[in-house]
């Protein structure tokens, strides 16, 4: 190295990265402030045709903001989570938390306004209050005057301590239900790598209850480690629990049978012959490997083999009913609700017919899509509509004209509606 060569300055590029974060900061910001003038024009007046929230994948009725947000419309936030390029549950999900702030914590979308509050933290902050009363809600925003300097714990503190000011009843039903929630699980014996003989222990306890076991465990490690183990800390306290154990052992002699599952496994002629090793799990639609599924199929007390289905082959039937093999022909083809940016997977998905039966649309995979039940309801109810352009690829069409293909590759805009002035095409009043 030359000595005489001076380091490269670095703060030019900093100052760029720097720029770039404040820009991308502001831009953020704007989609917020965008987001809000949306939600004004798009309120409805009632819950039918609200927008809601979803658990997993059940439609829990429960509007996308709590309670003294306005409903917005289910079908119209379609549209923007569309463009915003977001999938249908996490759009909604971020457009929800966007009305939270703006109408129910105006302390906290002032501090993002004004660039005092990053808004992942505002939207971490319109999670934890989505659920609670108006009141409550209000608590809460008036103690974060200053929200940049909250922490997450002291965030949770204050989140508690509005629910016992505000809505007592729900705190202590919440209390019954943890309580309910308690287990104790020990795993099953890891064989993987050196861990033979090894289980993982998982547990709930009362807070009593887990305060009076650790000092029982801690009080039984030390004894150990005074009678001469000098094993650390950890392992010792792993034998201290099994200890207690045995202390006031009862032995079960009939036991209990051992857990079941049905599990889907998609392998092709390649998959066992170590050409092509993997195969895919469907039911959580990950990869396994071909030693994982030779395991499977040893210790397997009955193995359903089915037949290859041909994904191009379609047998149209003379009734509105699909039947089985249909949903299954249509759900390994099409793997997922085929709207824009959903993912729900096709298994759980209703079967719409492009064309429909009453207009003469067949009743046969050709014809059927693999929609959810919400986005069936959209193209069913609402102006979305969609085009077969090819197997497995559709192209959908919003309302206001916006255009998106929909393929195995994912979602793809097309280009943006405007109207004839070359403006954006405004929401329908």
């Amino acid at each position: 190295m030359d000595l005489g060569t001076q380091p490269r300055s670095t703060a030019a590029l900093l100052s760029r990265v720097g720029a770039r974060i404040q820009a991308r900061d502001t831009l953020l910001i704007e989609e917020w402030q965008d987001i809000v003038t949306w939600a004004s024009d798009h309120v409805v007046v009632g819950p039918e045709g609200a927008a809601t929230i979803t658990d997993g994948y059940l439609d829990t009725g429960v509007p996308i903001a709590g309670d003294g947000a306005p409903l917005v419309s289910e079908f119209g936030l379609m549209e923007l989570v569309a463009v915003l390029g977001r999938s249908p549950d996490g759009g909604r999900a971020y457009v929800g938390r966007v009305i939270e702030c703006a109408w129910r914590l105006p302390q906290v979308y002032a501090a993002v306004v004004a660039g005092r509050l990053t808004p992942w933290r505002a939207e971490r902050i319109a999670d934890l209050t989505h659920g609670l009363s108006a009141e409550a809600a209000g608590f809460v925003d008036r103690q974060l005057f200053d929200a940049s300097g909250v922490g997450w714990a002291q965030l949770d503190r204050l989140i508690a301590e509005a629910i016992l000011r505000f809505d007592p009843e729900r705190a202590e039903a919440e209390r019954a239900t943890a309580a309910d929630q308690r287990y104790v699980e020990v795993g099953d014996p890891d064989t993987h790598g050196n861990t033979n003989g090894i289980v993982h222990l998982d547990a709930v306890l009362d807070a009593a209850d887990g305060r009076d076991l650790d000092v029982a465990i801690a009080r039984r490690a030390h004894l150990l480690g005074d009678l001469g183990n000098d094993a650390p800390l950890d392992v010792r306290r792993s034998v201290a629990l099994g200890e207690l154990a045995r202390a006031d052992l009862t032995l079960d002699l009939e036991g209990s049978p051992g857990r079941k599952a049905i599990v889907n496994v998609h392998i092709t002629d390649t998959t066992l012959t170590g050409v092509n090793p993997v195969g895919r799990w469907e039911d959580q639609q990950v990869p396994v490997s071909s030693e994982q599924i030779r395991e499977w199929l040893g210790t397997a007390s009955t193995v359903i083999v089915r037949p290859v289905i041909d994904l191009a082959d379609h047998v149209p039937i003379d009734s509105y009913e699909i039947p089985d093999r249909h949903r299954v022909q249509v759900a390994l083809r099409d793997h997922a609700c085929r709207f824009p940016h959903c993912t729900r997977p096709a298994t759980r998905c209703d079967l719409d017919h492009a064309r429909p039966y009453g207009e003469g649309g067949p009743t046969c995979p050709c014809n059927e899509v693999a929609l959810c039940r919400r986005h069936h309801r959209a193209k069913t109810h609402s102006r979305w509509r969609y085009q077969t352009t090819a197997p497995a690829t559709y192209v959908w069409t919003s309302p206001n004209g916006f255009t998106f293909r929909v393929d195995h590759r994912g979602t793809h805009p097309i280009h943006h509606a405007t109207d004839p002035a070359g403006d954006p095409a405004p929401p329908d009043q």
